[in-house]
């Protein structure tokens, strides 16, 4: 079934047992969804949606983690055209982006990075070191 709209997927490291780390991905990840929808695109950001619901769900901060919201990321994932991951410290490393990644390239779908800088972002290809 083709996609009928471009919608991208906003890909942000988010798990980390430290919850000030997970608030200001949350907040980053916020950030980048506003710029991308005030530059015209249609945006799915899953931290922004998720991050509060896991607050609700946790007991003392601790994070329900990226595991848990596996099949929930893959039912909207499933409508989007093109994942961007958001180039923050911790996006390495996360196991929830790397399972996203493997996702879209089995699809067949665009992957790119976008780097935050001032007061924007720059939208790059995903090289062979970031996807490594």
């Amino acid at each position: 079934m083709p996609l009928a709209r471009k919608i991208i997927y906003l890909a942000c490291p988010y798990s980390h047992p430290d919850l000030s780390v997970r608030l200001e991905r949350f907040a980053a990840a916020n950030r980048a969804a506003a710029w991308l929808i005030q530059s015209g695109s249609i945006v799915y950001s899953p931290i922004s949606m998720t991050h509060p619901i896991d607050l609700e769900m946790s007991e003392e901060g601790i994070s329900q983690g990226s595991d848990y919201w596996c099949n929930f990321d893959e039912a909207f994932m499933e409508f989007c055209t093109e994942m961007l991951i958001l180039d923050i410290p911790g996006w390495k490393n996360s196991s929830g982006i790397a399972r996203e990644l493997r996702y879209f390239k089995e699809k067949g779908r665009t992957v790119s990075m976008l780097a935050p800088l001032d007061n924007t972002y720059e939208k790059r290809q995903l090289s062979k070191t970031d996807a490594a």
